[in-house]
């Protein structure tokens, strides 16, 4: 984790000032948004003037020496969403594996409009746009694909008819659309800027007819003109067959089973100047696809109704709410006693314990905030396995390491030596601000300075020099521990409202 997470941190501290990351989406699967009904009209948005070359001279080695890949992706059900506390999605769960085999660190930008996307890699803005991306000639005059990394079709989304348990397969045929040509006259709605549009436009010359197509706006998703369909709202949509097949698993009422297209090719983008980083991703697409990992990601975000259906009902689904787990109340109001923005708290509680408050490690740290027991008994908690004592005796005990770091004038760089000392006691960080200072670092400083030389605590070379008082460390856990609960703040900044 590098100095650009400054900035973002500056905010943690925040205790009545405003909220400075941009809003998070608020569409919600089952939810009804009556708000959103005027957004079906895509001439109520704004019209993006399309950059169709890049504006910035970008490849691999520049981001390489950047240190981080700035992916842009979609905040729907499959693509990146906030579940439990954790992060997920299919195209997140890629980016990571694709970051760590180029080296890098992973910058997130969620698409809010999908009409935008392609500007917005040209601008520089991101270096790769991971979305559910059919690959089309249209599109390669903006930007350069990957290889593709899926075979889809589109599909025909559509109500299926009153009592349809109780009729056979040919009844209910009889009743909906099986066959295109039926769609002429019809009203079908697709989101702007998608490739169901072209599609559908050259579906009209193909069945020498026209169908009404209705553009929604860029900012409203697949994910909720499905859901429109099946409550009625609108008649039809169209969506990729994968999409549409889990969809399924939460709306059983709409079918699917009318395909529109041939298979279609799914890829990543990048800028058309960038041919390095479309190789290095090219390559370990490859690589990736010869191994278990892709199939089993596949299979875990498109082909496991259950737990998309477990997902998307909920209330720790970010798109459903605005809760991350069971004790959000407990944790805003210890956050409180701090001064921290309750879901910085909130992120360092998952990492102890993922909210299970019966948790205990092989040291015998208990429940949420995994207090050892002599810890436990100094912050005054009786009971570590009571959620609410747990936590309180947490937040004491952090309370204590902000105060031990006083002296740390940035308090950016306090509350990492504070939370690395939550992990690893402040025995050892001393240790490595001293070894710092003697191989002029700054022991004030923890990115690259300070944790560097916790690192090295698990040298003999180093935990046996002289300035060293604690001895052995293994100092990538704390560290790790710093970077992953910061890392997951910046995600529940952007799911997750104060």
């Amino acid at each position: 984790m590098k100095n650009w997470f400054k900035s973002i941190l500056i905010a943690i501290l925040i205790c009545g000032c405003s909220e400075t990351q941009t809003e998070r989406p608020r569409t919600a699967p089952g939810d009804s948004l009556t708000t959103e009904k005027a957004s079906l009209d895509a001439s109520r948005q704004p019209v993006f003037l399309e950059i169709n070359e890049p504006q910035v001279d970008i490849d691999l080695a520049e981001i390489k020496k950047r240190g981080r890949l700035i992916a842009l992706t979609g905040y729907n059900a499959n693509s990146y969403f906030l579940y439990k506390g954790e992060p997920l999605g299919f195209e997140y769960e890629l980016l990571k594996l694709l970051a760590e085999d180029l080296g890098l660190e992973l910058e997130i930008v969620i698409a809010r409009n999908l009409d935008e996307i392609f500007n917005l890699l040209n601008q520089g803005k991101c270096d790769i746009v991971a979305y559910n991306l059919t690959i089309t000639k249209k599109r390669m005059e903006k930007v350069s694909f990957t290889d593709y990394h899926t075979l889809v079709r589109q599909v025909l989304v559509q109500q299926l008819p009153d009592r349809w348990l109780d009729l056979k397969r040919h009844e209910i045929e009889k009743m909906i659309i099986t066959n295109p040509v039926d769609l002429i006259g019809k009203k079908v709605y697709v989101r702007k800027g998608s490739s169901y549009y072209a599609r559908l436009v050259n579906l009209c010359d193909e069945i020498g007819g026209d169908i009404e197509i209705n553009e929604a706006a860029g900012d409203v998703s697949t994910e909720e003109l499905i859901r429109r369909v099946a409550r009625g709202e609108i008649e039809y949509t169209v969506a990729d067959d994968n999409l549409a097949l889990i969809n399924v698993a939460y709306y059983s009422n709409i079918d699917i089973h009318t395909p529109l297209s041939l298979p279609q090719r799914i890829g990543w983008a990048v800028r058309k100047n960038s041919p390095h980083l479309r190789e290095a991703v090219n390559r370990w697409l490859k690589k990736i696809k010869t191994e278990p990992t892709y199939n089993i990601l596949y299979e875990k975000y498109y082909l496991n109704k259950r737990f998309f259906s477990q997902r998307v009902k909920s209330e720790f689904f970010s798109m459903g709410g605005n809760k991350i787990s069971p004790y959000d109340d407990f944790i805003k109001d210890q956050a409180r006693q701090l001064n921290w923005d309750w879901r910085l708290l909130a992120s360092q509680v998952y990492q102890e314990s993922q909210f299970d408050p019966q948790a205990k490690s092989w040291a015998g740290a208990q429940g949420l905030m995994q207090l050892m027991p002599v810890t436990a008994k100094e912050v005054g908690v009786k009971n570590p396995h009571d959620p609410q004592q747990n936590l309180a005796g947490g937040v004491k005990y952090l309370a204590k390491l902000w105060e031990y770091w006083r002296a740390i004038p940035d308090s950016t760089e306090r509350l990492k030596f504070a939370l690395a000392s939550y992990n690893a006691g402040p025995g050892h960080l001393e240790d490595a601000r001293r070894l710092a200072q003697k191989f002029n670092k700054d022991p004030n400083r923890w990115e690259d300075n300070v944790s560097e030389f916790l690192l090295k605590k698990a040298d003999e070379k180093y935990f046996q020099d002289e300035v060293v008082q604690f001895g052995y460390c293994r100092g990538e856990e704390p560290v790790n521990y710093v970077a992953e609960i910061l890392e997951r703040y910046r995600d529940y900044q952007k799911f997750i409202e104060l």
